[in-house]
Order: C-alpha cells, then sequence, then structure tokens
C-alpha cells in the first residue's frame, strides 16, 4: 500500500517523477528481455535461429497488439476508477478485465498454435527457417496468457498509483530468461524450442510471482472471477478496440516506412535499422512519461479536476521537452558511435550517423505527441486518439518520408520523418486545446 498514490493532491513534479521512473526502469528491462533472448540464440543456435526467432516475434506481436490495447484500457478505467475512490466500481471492473482478457487471450492462444505454420508461409518465411519459426510461434502462442497476465497485472498497479511494484515484476522475468534461456537451449539440447520454453515459464513464474504477491498484500481488489455485466464489457470493448487498432495502425505505418528505406539499397536499409534500435531505447523516457501522465490524469478526470489535469499535461511536456533535447544533442555529438552499437560498416554507419544527426532537431515534437496523447487518452476518447495515429503515420509520416527522399535522395527520409513529427504535434496541441475530448463519459452517473 505504501508505494501507491493518490494523484488528485500533492505536489505535481514530485509525484511525475516519482512515479514514471520506474516505469522507465519496466521498459528498459523489457528492452533488455528481448536483446538478451537474441542474444542467446544468435549465439549458441546461429542466424538461421535468430531469423526464425524474429518472424514469429512478428506474428507475436501482432497477437499481442488487441491485448495491448485492452490492458491501455485498463490504465484508463482503473485510473478514473481510483480517482472516484469507487472500490466496488473498482473491484467490479478488474473482474470484467480479468475474464474479458481471458477470454481473448485464449482464443488468440488457439489461433497462434492451429494457424501457425499457415501464417509463416503467408509471410514467406525461407523454408530453412520455417520449422523453427512454427515451434517458437506454437509454444510462445500456448503461453500467451502468462505474458498477457504479469503485463495486465502491472497495469493495475500502476493504474491504482503504484509504478514500482510491477517492477519486481519485470526483474524476476528477465532474470529467469537470462538464466533459463543458456540451459534449455545448451544444456537440456532443445534448441529453438528451448529458447521458446524458456520465455513462457520465466514469463509464467513472474505471472504467479505477481499475482502472489497482490493477494499477499491485498494491493488490488482481486476477485474469484464472475460473469460480468454489459454495461461493463461495452465499456472495455468501447475502449480497447479503438487503442487495439492504434497498435495496429503503428505496425503498418513502421512497415510502410521501411518499404520507402529499402529502395535506397542495403546500406541505407542497415544504417536505418541500427538507428531504430538505438531509437527504440532513446524514446523510453517521453514514453514513460506519457504512461505516468495517464494514470494521473485518469485520477483527476475521475473527480473532474481539470484544472490539475492541465497542470500535469504542462509538467510532462516540460519534462518530456528538457529529456529530449539533451537527447538531440547528445545524437549530434555521439549519434555515429551508437550507430557502431550495431553495425561496422562505413557506409551504414554513415548513413545512420548523417540520419540521426538530422533527425535529433526533431525529437523534441515527436515527445509532444507522447504526452497529449496520454492526457487525451486518459479520458477514455480512444477512437480520437487513434484518428490522431493514423494522421501522424498514414497522413504525414509516410507521405512526406516518400516525398522528401524523392526530392533530395536518402537524406531526405530524415527530413520527411522529423517534418511529420511537427506537423503532427500541432495537430496534437491543437485537438487537446481545442477538441471534446473532456466531455467523454465512461460511467453512467449514479
Amino acid at each position: 500500500m505504501k508505494n501507491q498514490h493518490n494523484f488528485t493532491s500533492g505536489n505535481i513534479g514530485r509525484q511525475l517523477v516519482a512515479f514514471s521512473g520506474p516505469i522507465l526502469l519496466t521498459n528498459l528491462l523489457q528492452v533488455s528481455y528481448q536483446f538478451i533472448d537474441s542474444m542467446w540464440v544468435g549465439n549458441l543456435l546461429g542466424g538461421n535461429a535468430l531469423g526464425a526467432v524474429a518472424v514469429a516475434s512478428t506474428v507475436i506481436f501482432t497477437l499481442l497488439s488487441f491485448i495491448i490495447g485492452l490492458n491501455n484500457a485498463t490504465l484508463t478505467v482503473l485510473s478514473q476508477q481510483k480517482g472516484m475512490d469507487d472500490t466496488e466500481g473498482l473491484k467490479r471492473y478488474l473482474n470484467a478485465f480479468v475474464v474479458v482478457l481471458l477470454f481473448i487471450s485464449t482464443v488468440l492462444g488457439l489461433l497462434g498454435f492451429v494457424m501457425a505454420e499457415r501464417v509463416l508461409l503467408l509471410l514467406g518465411t525461407p523454408e530453412a527457417m520455417l520449422p523453427g519459426a512454427k515451434a517458437y510461434l506454437q509454444i510462445n502462442s500456448i503461453g500467451i496468457l502468462f505474458l498477457m497476465g504479469y503485463n495486465f497485472i502491472g497495469t493495475v498497479m500502476r493504474a491504482i498509483g503504484d509504478s514500482k511494484t510491477p517492477l519486481r515484476f519485470v526483474i524476476v522475468a528477465v532474470l529467469l530468461n537470462t538464466i533459463l534461456d543458456p540451459i534449455f537451449i545448451f544444456v537440456f539440447n532443445l534448441g529453438i524450442e528451448g529458447a521458446a520454453y524458456a520465455t513462457v515459464v520465466s514469463q509464467g513464474i513472474s505471472f504467479l510471482y505477481g499475482v502472489y504477491i497482490v493477494l499477499k498484500h491485498h494491493l488490488a481488489p482481486f476477485t474469484i472471477p464472475t460473469i460480468p455485466n454489459k454495461q461493463e464489457v461495452a465499456v472495455i470493448l468501447q475502449l480497447g478496440i479503438p487503442s487495439g487498432l492504434q497498435m495496429a495502425v503503428i505496425s503498418a505505418g513502421v512497415a510502410a516506412i521501411m518499404s520507402v528505406v529499402t529502395a535506397f539499397g542495403e546500406d541505407v536499409v542497415a544504417g536505418f535499422s541500427a538507428a531504430q534500435r538505438l531509437d527504440s531505447v532513446l524514446m523510453l523516457p517521453p514514453m514513460a512519461l506519457a504512461t505516468a501522465v495517464n494514470s494521473m490524469a485518469g485520477q483527476n478526470i475521475g473527480v473532474q479536476n481539470w484544472d490539475r489535469v492541465h497542470k500535469i499535461a504542462r509538467f510532462g511536456l516540460l519534462y518530456t521537452l528538457i529529456i529530449m533535447m539533451v537527447v538531440a544533442l547528445a545524437l549530434v555529438m555521439f549519434g555515429e558511435y551508437g550507430i557502431k552499437l550495431f553495425v561496422q560498416d562505413e557506409a551504414p554507419v554513415d548513413f545512420g550517423g548523417e540520419y540521426l544527426r538530422i533527425v535529433a532537431f526533431f525529437y523534441p515534437f515527436l515527445g509532444i505527441n507522447f504526452i497529449l496523447n496520454g492526457i487525451v487518452r486518459a479520458s477514455g476518447a480512444m477512437y480520437q486518439v487513434l484518428v490522431l495515429n493514423i494522421i501522424s503515420f498514414w497522413v504525414l509520416r509516410y507521405p512526406l518520408t516518400a516525398l522528401f527522399s524523392n526530392r533530395f535522395g536518402e537524406s531526405g527520409i530524415a527530413l520527411g520523418m522529423g517534418v511529420s513529427f511537427i506537423i503532427s504535434s500541432v495537430v496534437a496541441t491543437l485537438y487537446y486545446l481545442y477538441g471534446n475530448w473532456g466531455s467523454k463519459q465512461l460511467f453512467e452517473q449514479q
């Protein structure tokens, strides 16, 4: 209980720092989880196995996108219930989320297992990689409930103001996966299947540990699952479906941008891919702040404290702009060294370094998008955030990247991306200031 915070009062600046810090560490550990997994597979089993895992992982991420969307809905609904101090409502919606997520993860897990080979063939998986990719996908599909479970418990804790306890769950999963990967792959001689079993077992133990901690210390009002009423399910799907679609829009948008990059050849693709890996780490601070403002604003929206909601937005913007300006300066000075962490060839390093030096100046505008979308999402305006993401990726980022690269060559990739960041931040700001997101009512007035 001591790690839980009521964000409807107190110093916003200090609360945002204290709450977002553990979220940032959790996100870093999630990234290291994937990195360590790839490291063991690549070094112990070779490039073919690493490629098979990479292909299967794209399918797993697609399966998870809807569940991730429902977790975003969890954060919004439960944070508002926490803000209203409605313990009974919190209990009912927790039960409803558990039932809905259990059903959906079971269906997706079965589909992933049965359809594994067909989906991998549809993706054009090389014949030599197909058996390994199929086995990896099927085993992970069976264990998708565990991945959903420990992520869900973490989201519940953050919604009620506790970002430290979820960090413990992720630490357990990462440590176990680091230990079990070489044991299952090398000692038990299970190959690529061993990597999948290590992932499922580590996530399963982390999930059970999370359940034990939450129930033992009464951190959240979980109960034995019962059939939820239609209103609760309707609210969950009303928020979860567009939130899940946001993930699909983003994934498809990234793939579309990659189609522009591939036209410039292998060196540009290698340099861009290295820059994107670095980018996935550099974006963790604004993403952590966005999650924090989502929960903090959600609690205050629950009690209709709009003045405090807007103060949270201002602090979030201030912090993310400071962080992203520091990141931009570091990239301008040391960007090429970052690229060399992933690739050593001169041509990809030259392109990757130039790309980072250009796009770095536009990163603060991307941070604005993260924060304002987090505030709007806290109100439950998920369809509006979906539209903002469609505008960001499909109306702006992809067309402008294609246009600028056609006009300025490979340097235009970074310019097009950067200009899209500016325009999308303007669109997000205008909607935040003048949109009707604040009128969203999730719950019937009692």
